[in-house]
């Protein structure tokens, strides 16, 4: 059966939440903006990079995204959407930098001539891709907490601890030791898992 690779549908007191910081930033209130950016920056991040940005280039466009956002905040008609809006926004804005530096670098007819060819034989790509599924498949079994726990650490190079535990509402003393508990958890999914295993 083939893997269902829809994104995971976002938690109704989630969208409230962030709809709630979103009308105090409305207000005035700075400090909400600061969470809407600590809960969301590993998403936007993860978004970008698939776009096939370099790490520089991926932070222009995610500031970009944000100070879209600080342009547009009282415009915003729909607060619960604001995930979508921020995701959008970086796709397009990925896929414009894309474009320019696509149309900056002319390639000539000579310049893949000494690439050589990839290591990589179809069928380690796939056993590569099972490892990939298997891993993404063990993280939908984590529970909601370790699920935004890793994912606010494993995007970032050096996570805050204090934005973390603001934004998960989590001492941040027991921030480390509960990684270390979804970690262990996640090996064990992975260990029962053949498309983890199969070398």
């Amino acid at each position: 059966m083939a893997a269902d690779l829809r994104p995971e549908p976002v938690p109704a007191d989630r969208r409230e939440r962030l709809a709630g910081l979103l009308q105090e930033a409305r207000d005035g209130r700075r400090e909400a903006l600061n969470l809407i950016a600590a809960d969301l920056t590993p998403l936007l991040w993860q978004v970008v990079r698939r776009q096939g940005l370099d790490r520089e280039a991926a932070e222009d466009v995610i500031q970009t995204t944000w100070l879209r956002l600080l342009r547009h905040l009282k415009s915003i008609t729909a607060p619960r959407a604001l995930i979508e809006w921020l995701v959008t926004t970086a796709t397009r804005e990925a896929w414009r930098v894309q474009a320019t530096q696509r149309d900056a670098q002319p390639v000539s007819p000579t310049a893949f001539d000494d690439v050589p060819d990839s290591d990589t034989l179809p069928e380690e790509l796939v056993l590569r891709n099972e490892r990939h599924q298997a891993l993404w498949n063990a993280m939908a079994r984590l529970s909601d907490s370790c699920r935004d726990l890793l994912r606010l650490v494993a995007f970032v190079r050096r996570p805050n601890y204090d934005a973390v535990a603001l934004t998960l509402g989590m001492p941040k003393g027991s921030i480390g030791p509960t990684r270390g508990r979804c970690l262990a958890k996640l090996r064990r999914l992975l260990a029962e898992d053949r498309g983890w295993s199969v070398s």
